[in-house]
């Protein structure tokens, strides 16, 4: 479904930095109403500023999205400032690095509960609002990792596999209600990611050459978001990745295991 995202009532979660806060940029200028959310009240602040120097509509709800009564604060501040909501996009994520058989449950436990649990029980709240909204759209931001596994990153690799499965299967069961459920799987991107993961274990794993700007990222996502793609992959190492491991996956399991 093709929309316009001026006047769109949008949420975008984990907005303090990276891919988060170029998408609230990005769909700000081109007239969207912004509900905004992170943990860093400051960063939160000072985008705002930011959005609203250049004439947008943002307004924000600082804290843990993983928090059922943050997430109920959410859905009564769109309710309260935009009368319901149009767009959700579920950004927020957080990852951690180093081999499985050194890592601790908890590691695994806080990856899921940041990276699905809280994003599909956002949507689970949501649902009802959306199902009114004006041309409503789910945007998932996941990675390339949720199509091909790499070693050191295996629990992170899980919670976005798991958010791919849940993704297509909601875009399949919201086709009669007019939902689009777009799915954005960047590679490598230059952000604060990298330096924040939860844990860090033995060597960090190689990025490679081609790291995108979370500009990019976020400009790709609000194309998609127009058209209403049902996913893209917004890199061209990261698409080969892809294609290789559904082409020849013995080659790509060779090549990961080799290159990381």
């Amino acid at each position: 479904m093709r929309r316009k995202i001026a006047g769109l009532r949008v949420l975008v979660t984990g907005t303090s930095s990276g891919i988060g806060r170029a998408l609230a940029i990005l769909l700000a200028a081109e007239g969207a109403r912004l509900l905004l959310t992170a943990r860093r009240e400051d960063r939160l602040d000072e985008l705002i500023e930011v959005i609203h120097a250049k004439g947008g509509e943002a307004v924000y709800v600082a804290g843990d999205i993983v928090d059922p009564a943050h997430r109920q604060r959410l859905l009564e501040k769109a309710r309260h400032d935009f009368g319901g909501l149009d767009l959700l996009v579920n950004n927020a994520g957080i990852g951690a690095y180093g081999n499985f058989e050194e890592a601790s449950p908890e590691r695994l436990r806080q990856l899921m509960e940041v990276n699905f649990f809280a994003p599909v029980e956002l949507t689970r709240l949501f649902l009802p609002m959306l199902t009114q909204g004006r041309t409503p759209a789910i945007c998932n931001v996941s990675s390339v990792l949720a199509h091909r596994g790499v070693p050191g990153k295996s629990e992170y690799c899980a919670s976005k596999f798991a958010l791919h499965g849940f993704s297509d299967a909601l875009r399949a069961e919201l086709s009669t209600k007019g939902i689009d459920v777009i799915l954005v799987s960047p590679s490598t991107t230059s952000s604060e990611f990298a330096s924040s993961v939860v844990e860090k274990k033995g060597k960090a794993p190689a990025e490679g050459k081609f790291v995108r700007t979370p500009h990019s990222v976020a400009e790709a996502a609000v194309r998609a978001i127009r058209s209403g793609r049902h996913e893209i992959i917004p890199s061209r190492s990261g698409y080969a990745m892809v294609l290789l491991d559904r082409l020849c996956p013995s080659l790509a399991d060779w090549a990961v295991a080799k290159l990381g």
